[in-house]
């Protein structure tokens, strides 16, 4: 039994989230779990100095949230009428971050889904705040769903690595399911510098390799140039339906979420991006 996370907006763009989560794993036995934040402005300053239980939060506001979750599920059963599916809801008066992480370790999250902007549906941002603030500190594996994406299962799974990663089962469990769901094949990336693959890089390759031995795979070197132009490269030539990518502490993801408009280094993902956290190396 697979257990997602879903935080939702109540935004078109957070139920192309859910419309495609439940797509990708139709075949699966999952708990959804959708999760609806409130923090309203008249207690956002107080929010910061006591904790929630202190406030007298009138019902309103948990009543208008819960209603709307109550709302989203019935509509999701209804359209989609799953009987491997089950899905429940949580509504919590708390910042977006201290809920996820709650929800994760209490329930067992295997992978946390989310659109890759909010309402405001911002065209040139590439990954919303709450998007990548989540990416940033989320503790399990997190799939970022593009607004526009024309839902497609991925049968090709684009991975790019710098093999500077001593890869094991654990990191990329969440990848190896998916791919072996829907029979995908991981086209693993590298971009070649003037050298070659050092020792350490020749064993992560190897490690990489022993773990990708069940799943179809192939490995792709690339002339030297800038990691984001090899991915736009080889979207065009591959065309795969998934992105995925290791956060670890040194990667070019935490230089990009550094930039306050991504889209002005020339990096637009318009297929779902799956972020695999770092400390899953441990």
């Amino acid at each position: 039994m697979k257990n997602i996370l879903i935080p939702t907006d109540f935004s078109d763009n957070a139920y192309k989230a859910i419309s495609y989560a439940v797509r990708l794993l139709k075949d699966e036995n999952c708990n959804f779990y959708f999760l609806h934040t409130y923090t309203p402005a008249i207690y956002q300053s107080e929010y910061l100095l006591h904790s929630p239980g202190q406030l007298g939060l009138g019902d309103i506001y948990r009543t208008d949230s819960e209603t709307k979750l109550d709302g989203l599920k019935l509509k999701v059963i209804s359209e989609f009428n799953n009987p491997k599916h089950h899905f429940k809801t949580y509504s919590a008066f708390s910042v977006l971050m201290e809920a996820i992480d709650e929800l994760v370790e209490s329930k067992k999250i295997d992978l946390l889904i989310m659109g890759t902007q909010g309402a405001t549906g911002a065209k040139e941002i590439f990954l919303g705040s709450s998007t990548v603030h989540t990416i940033k500190r989320a503790k399990c594996p997190v799939l970022a769903v593009p607004f526009d994406f024309d839902v497609k299962m991925p049968t090709k799974i684009l991975f790019p690595t710098d093999y500077e990663i001593e890869y094991n089962f654990e990191l990329i469990k969440q990848v190896l399911f998916i791919a072996k769901v829907h029979k995908s094949t991981l086209d693993i990336l590298h971009v070649r510098s003037s050298y070659e693959l050092n020792e350490e890089q020749k064993k992560n390759k190897n490690t990489l390799g022993h773990l990708l031995s069940e799943t179809k795979h192939k490995f792709h070197e690339l002339p030297d140039q800038g990691i984001i132009e090899a991915i736009n490269s080889i979207q065009s030539e591959l065309h795969p339906q998934m992105l995925v990518m290791v956060k670890n502490k040194h990667s070019f993801l935490e230089n990009l979420f550094l930039k306050p408009v991504i889209n002005q280094i020339g990096f637009h993902s318009s297929i779902p991006f799956m972020v695999l956290p770092y400390h899953l190396l441990g």
